[in-house]
């Protein structure tokens, strides 16, 4: 990935390019002043001769002042510009990769790169990259400068300026590697912070939460130990540049003295150097400074760019258009499926047909692949075996994205986020007016509960839809998918778990919903299964029975043991 985007490079050229000016104009300051200084004192000029020269001066501060302004704020817009890219970039390669490609992926983990991984990348690209520029010109143009005035401090100059950046890159090398475990440690510390207070509730039934309150500040405490070591790279660093600069311009201070005070060395020339002196280490002083912000950005980049080398879920170059839709006709044809090369089939030589408005209940053991044949046909991933057919098209070779247009999803535990519930329900269709979302809630057997809150549609619920029950956030998420009127409908028993009420009103709206449309619903109630026009029972990735309710039931196979021991998976 190409951080430096054409229309960020020039920007960040500018802001290398008014530093510089910048330091030049320190230089004509520096010289002025000199001489101001050198015809007051010495020559004894009056304030008319002088005023020439020292009407220069206030427009030069100011001018300084202003590049090295505006410079800064070039530099920290290119930066923002940059990290909103990287985020951009980042959160692209999580939609393009799939839920399958990050199941082993950490939410919180992921958040924090997210977060505060680009964050750290702001000095990077704001204040080392920049300088980095500036570092190189700007002490040389001041050991130009220096060089007529007094070859001697051009030479200590020349002699003492390495030993700034040599130091910030050895004592650098160990802080690289501090700076890469305390990013580790953050990233772990965000994961499992998130997850435990996922778990919050758990915790406190088993009582486990002093526990995990213990680990938590272990993390932490691990945290606090790697951020104290990259500080104590940052201060020991800090100290020498210091320390060099410091007894650098030491030097050169007492070498002028001692040959102004034997007149060989002209007062202008001396004052001149002791004016530059500082100026011709501050910028390898701030260099060694903003080397921190570059470790800091390379242990944060390490995560970023494994995040980035997420491989996105495989799709065809060159898509074929889907065929018309309606009637729908899906077909799986000695499908095979592995998550890891060096891993078994999960799905292995499957063979389905899903007719037109037909109602499949897909059960098994757990294990068995029904939800990696969900992910399959949800498009999330292709076989690597097989195919999988939408009226007569490999889906392999038409564009996901549009294909998943066409389906619907309903899991077990649906996913509601912070906002309103009108704009949740607007996930399924995003253009969708109030009326129509009123009309899918009312579908889903929602719109009465909506319409007893104060706020209606505008009610703002919390994450996962905190405020709402269950039953109540189960028919949300089938509002959306009656506001997506999709002809192919993939749930994963929505009934689990919820009380005798809720649960008639979500198989009231899911009898609705799969009129003149597909269903393939993995089932784990019996309840589901006597509704589906055929089962189809799996075990080990394999399709070992189909047919209706009744008739398996007595078959004497899988599903009769699954059936008389009253559980769908």
């Amino acid at each position: 990935m190409n951080l430096l985007k054409n229309r960020v490079k020039p920007t960040l050229l500018l802001a290398v390019g008014l530093g510089i000016a910048s330091g030049f104009v320190l230089i004509a300051q520096a010289l002025i002043v000199a001489g101001l200084v050198h015809r007051v004192m010495i020559d004894g000029s009056g304030y008319r001769e002088v005023l020439p020269q020292l009407l220069w001066l206030p427009p030069l501060m100011l001018a300084r002042a202003g590049l090295s302004w505006v410079s800064e704020r070039v530099a920290f817009a290119a930066s923002a510009t940059i990290r909103q890219e990287v985020r951009n970039d980042l959160f692209q390669r999580l939609l393009d990769a799939g839920p399958l490609q990050l199941k082993g992926d950490r939410a919180g983990e992921v958040a924090t790169v997210i977060v505060d991984g680009v964050e750290a990348l702001e000095g990077y690209y704001s204040r080392y990259l920049p300088h980095l520029a500036v570092m190189a010109v700007v002490p040389l143009s001041i050991l130009a400068a220096v060089v007529p005035a007094d070859w001697i401090s051009a030479g200590i100059m020349l002699f003492t300026a390495p030993f700034i950046p040599f130091f910030t890159i050895l004592i650098g090398r160990g802080a690289e590697r501090l700076n890469q475990r305390q990013w580790q440690t953050l990233a772990r510390l965000g994961g499992y912070f998130l997850d435990r207070v996922n778990g919050l509730a758990t915790l406190r039934m088993f009582n486990a939460s002093r526990r995990e309150a213990e680990m938590i500040a272990r993390i932490s405490d691990d945290y606090r130990r790697a951020t104290m070591s990259v500080l104590y790279m940052a201060f020991l660093s800090a100290l020498v540049l210091e320390f060099f600069a410091t007894v650098s311009v030491a030097l050169m201070a007492v070498v002028i003295g001692f040959r102004l005070l034997k007149g060989g060395m002209a007062f202008q020339d001396g004052f001149t150097v002791l004016l530059l002196a500082p100026e011709f280490y501050l910028p390898l002083r701030l260099m060694g400074n903003y080397y921190h912000a570059r470790m800091e950005a390379i242990g944060a980049a390490e995560r970023i760019f494994s995040l980035l080398d997420t491989p996105p879920a495989p799709r065809p170059a060159a898509p074929r258009p889907l065929p018309p839709i309606s009637p729908l006709r899906i077909c799986l044809e000695d499908v095979r499926f592995r998550y890891a090369p060096d891993s078994p089939p999960v799905i292995d030589g499957v063979t389905l047909n899903l007719a037109p408005g037909e109602r499949v209940a897909l059960v098994g053991p757990s294990g068995a692949g029904k939800s990696t044949l969900a992910a399959l046909l949800l498009g999330f991933a292709l076989p690597e075996h097989g195919r999988v057919l939408v009226n007569g098209v490999d889906l392999a070779q038409c564009d996901p994205d549009q294909w998943r247009c066409h389906v619907a999803w309903v899991p077990q535990s649906p996913h509601l986020f912070h906002g309103t519930i009108g704009d949740n329900i607007r996930l399924g269709r995003r253009d969708a007016t109030d009326t129509d979302v009123l009309q899918a809630a009312s579908r889903a057997r929602c719109g009465e509960f909506i319409a007893r809150l104060p706020h209606g549609l505008d009610t703002v619920i919390g994450e996962q839809g905190a405020g709402l029950s269950g039953g109540q956030a189960r028919r949300i998420a089938l509002a959306r998918v009656f506001l997506k009127d999709s002809p192919l409908i993939i749930t994963d028993e929505p009934t689990a778990g919820l009380d005798a009420h809720s649960e008639t009103l979500v198989r009231e709206a899911l009898g609705e919903l799969a009129q003149g449309r597909t269903v393939l619903s993995i089932a784990h109630r019996l309840a589901t299964l006597e509704d589906a026009d055929r089962v189809v029972v799996m075990s080990g990735g394999r399709i070992i029975e189909q047919g209706h309710y009744d008739e398996l039931k007595g078959a004497g196979g899988l599903f009769a043991r699954m059936a008389a021991a009253g559980e769908g998976a």
